[in-house]
């Protein structure tokens, strides 16, 4: 009997995301499909990875093929993802309806969202099959635009919500409001409103502060803003953030969330940013504190760092 599964129970299914663009990702997600179906686990794909990965449909047993993304996570204890953050976030995307957690394998550059490197697939594999993981749970935005009296787009975001101008040589004219006050007038490339995730993403490359993925907060950061005050803003997990573009402005704008999903903003729309009420889940595999992985991913440098226990050992010699 395959350990994966005992009598009485269902089969344990594990949802395989890839970059397949890239060949290592394509070598990496098929050694990861064997060992995952040799120990017993259903691995389940989207029908276009399957056919990208060159499997067969049917000449494989533990593969399970789904045709639209829609409920792909459902059923699955986690989605494994193999590529960058940005192969992660279309994993959130799909996932985000079933809340299935995400665990991913970094085959891009920075891969802040990711939990393992390329090197470590061996590991990780046996984590999965052992269940030597833990999911934790980061906050997201829920994203809505007015026009009028009229919601005309909504969807979420794990990193941020940017507006952006459309064109250009145009600015974009907007006010800023705060819990339902409004806070200031700025001409500007944009407004990025982020996560602490989305900390290190583009809020980071807009000038805005690192926060860590604990504290619960809303971040505001205008992009090239001509105004006095125009500095990036973090506020209560419960505030909402709006920006309303200039009825009168020349310039007109475009909404993305996570850098994947996009919505032309007309004049005199209103964007709405709000904690989401459906958290992302992101698969752990050991407790590395946050102040290492910026070290990591950024190749900070530490040299002459000694440490408080270290002071505390020469002063009780």
């Amino acid at each position: 009997m395959s350990p994966a599964t005992t009598e009485s129970e269902q089969p344990r299914r594990v949802l395989m995301l890839t970059h397949t663009g890239r060949d290592e990702a394509r070598q990496v997600a098929l050694a990861c499909f064997k060992a995952l179906i040799s120990h017993g686990i259903v691995v389940r794909m989207l029908a276009e990875e399957v056919a990208e990965l060159g499997l067969v449909v049917g000449a494989q047993d533990g593969l399970e093929v789904v045709e639209g993304s829609d409920a792909a996570g459902a059923d699955c204890e986690l989605a494994l993802v193999i590529g960058g953050d940005g192969t992660i976030l279309r994993a959130v995307e799909v996932t985000h309806a079933s809340r299935t957690p995400v665990l991913g394998v970094n085959l891009g550059h920075v891969g802040f969202l990711a939990e393992a490197e390329v090197e470590d697939v061996e590991s990780t594999i046996d984590a999965i099959v052992a269940k030597r993981y833990h999911a934790e749970e980061r906050v997201t935005l829920d994203v809505r635009v007015f026009h009028g009296r009229d919601e005309i787009f909504r969807t979420f975001a794990l990193n941020e919500a940017s507006v952006e101008k459309a064109a250009r040589e145009r600015m974009l004219e907007v006010v800023v409001e705060i819990d339902g006050r409004p806070l200031s007038r700025w001409g500007c490339d944009g407004v990025v409103c982020a996560t602490p995730t989305g900390s290190t993403a583009y809020n980071f490359s807009a000038g805005g502060p690192v926060v860590w993925p604990a504290v619960e907060a809303l971040l505001m950061v205008p992009i090239s803003a001509h105004a006095l005050f125009a500095r990036p803003l973090v506020v209560a997990p419960t505030s909402v953030l709006a920006i309303e573009m200039m009825a009168g402005a020349a310039g007109t704008g475009v909404l993305w969330c996570d850098g994947r999903r996009a919505v032309d903003l007309p004049v005199g729309a209103r964007i709405e940013v709000t904690r989401g009420d459906a958290p992302v889940r992101l698969v752990r595999l050991h407790e590395a504190p946050f102040t290492d992985r910026l070290v990591a991913k950024f190749g900070l440098s530490v040299e002459g760092w000694r440490g408080a226990s270290e002071r505390r050992r020469k002063g009780s010699l």
